[in-house]
């Protein structure tokens, strides 16, 4: 039995797209869905299951499109996937700071695609890095450092605009759903 971490997008968001987390929860284990839990309401999932990530992926888009009636892109990561991520972070503790010290809000994020980046879509998007706006890409994984805001950011804005499937979460909600994660 696999760990997931389930990631909705756009969910819950200036009272657009809304899903109940209980609702939810319930919805997922009536088919079949193990151990499933959330966390807030920005659609964080964690779940357990033996089928594969691209059928899990279509069958809870399905059961969100039944019991909801909307349309919710999914990005699904492993717990080892989702322990690597936070190992693999490439900026550093004095980097965080020093954004941190000047952002309005959090300064850290990752982006979370469901298929590597295609090269020019790469192309385009390091386009978009800055002094204020750094991004590093890491497979499927794209870490975000603000020195300023993500809420007018021309980096962000670019990765959910080209990537149906790609969400976005900050450092402190990755890092409370590693805590809920089993250990792997």
């Amino acid at each position: 039995m696999t760990t997931y971490v389930g990631l909705l997008r756009g969910i819950n968001v200036g009272g657009k797209n809304k899903i109940n987390m209980s609702e939810l929860r319930d919805a997922l284990s009536n088919e079949g869905f193990q151990h499933v839990k959330t966390y807030i309401q920005s659609g964080n999932v964690l779940f357990q299951s033996e089928e594969s990530e691209v059928l899990l992926r279509k069958k809870m888009e399905e059961i969100i499109r039944k019991q909801f009636e909307l349309k919710v892109p999914i990005v699904l990561r492993t717990a080892v996937e989702w322990k690597n991520l936070i190992e693999n972070c490439p900026f550093h503790d004095q980097q965080i700071s020093k954004a941190q010290k000047t952002a309005i809000g959090e300064s850290l994020y990752v982006a979370m695609v469901a298929e590597p980046l295609l090269a020019d879509d790469v192309k385009k998007l390091l386009t978009y890095s800055s002094e204020t706006e750094e991004c590093e890409i890491r497979g499927r994984e794209i870490y975000l450092l603000f020195h300023e805001s993500i809420r007018n950011s021309k980096l962000a804005a670019f990765i959910t605009r080209s990537n149906e499937y790609a969400t976005v979460r900050n450092w402190k909600t990755i890092n409370k759903m590693n805590s809920l994660l089993p250990n792997v």
